[in-house]
């Protein structure tokens, strides 16, 4: 496993259960305690936990800095393939409809659904850039952009004019991104705006289905844009904790490990 790899699901651990030991986190990833400190002393510095004598705890703060769509798409990318190809699976039935958002696991999705050469079964709508761009160079026809004002660290069309479409608007299934999940905070994110057109999707989807990575599992953004009573399915990797996956589970939402 890479460093990047085994720091993500420290990250996620200690979001979840609130505290890590050193000599646990060492025995779960077979290596030494010493690397473990290195590990935390890195996540430190970025301010994802706080150093305790002997471990870590989460951070309490809500997070409002966002990176780059460069950097979010190298993010995880095993993960995010893996979460992509079983989310095909609640794809709607043809001639059904959907709601594509602006997160990279979507943009994932998105790329497999292009691929497949069977995309114009469905209506597509999405404000998403680069989603648009990927569907329309691949000769879909039923793909509709919303309009609207562009972020550029996301390239994610936001605003009035787009919420006043998606108002107008019903779909099947909502394949959703997002930034973080709690079970309090439910899905968040950092901007207002893209909260608002994410909001009015899962609000407007008969079916929500949350694509989210386990680095995202425990922790909070400033905006919520649904809560978990919101949501029908999450589809996560096989390293989310199990306490919050359980709890999930509890809430009677279905939880998909993919692999």
């Amino acid at each position: 496993m890479y460093a990047e790899e085994r720091r993500r699901q420290i990250a996620s651990q200690t979001a979840v259960e609130g505290r890590v030991n050193v000599t646990e986190l060492a025995r779960r990833f077979d290596v030494t305690a010493e690397t473990i400190r290195r590990d935390l002393a890195v996540l430190d510095k970025e301010g994802i936990v706080h150093r305790v004598h002997g471990g870590a705890v989460a951070t309490q703060s809500f997070q409002t800095t966002e990176l780059s769509l460069d950097a979010r798409l190298r993010s995880a990318p095993t993960a995010k393939s893996a979460i992509a190809r079983a989310a095909l699976e609640f794809l709607p039935e043809p001639p059904g409809g959907m709601f594509l958002d602006a997160g990279t696991t979507v943009t994932a999705l998105a790329d497999l659904i292009s691929d497949s050469g069977q995309a114009n079964q469905w209506s597509i709508v999405t404000n998403s850039l680069p989603i648009a761009l990927n569907l329309a160079n691949k000769g879909l026809s039923e793909i509709q952009l919303l309009g609207g004002s562009v972020r550029a660290i996301t390239q994610a069309v936001v605003g009035d004019t787009a919420l006043r479409t998606l108002a107008l608007m019903r779909a099947d299934v909502a394949f959703i991104g997002t930034n973080a999940l709690t079970l309090d905070h439910g899905l968040s994110t950092a901007d207002a705006q893209e909260a608002a057109i994410k909001s009015a999707m899962v609000t407007n989807a008969r079916r929500v289905v949350v694509l989210c990575d386990s680095s995202k599992i425990g922790n909070d953004y400033l905006v919520s844009f649904a809560s978990i009573d919101d949501i029908d399915v999450v589809i996560t990797d096989a390293t989310a904790p199990e306490s919050f996956v359980r709890a999930l589970r509890e809430h009677n939402v279905q939880v998909v490990l993919a692999e």
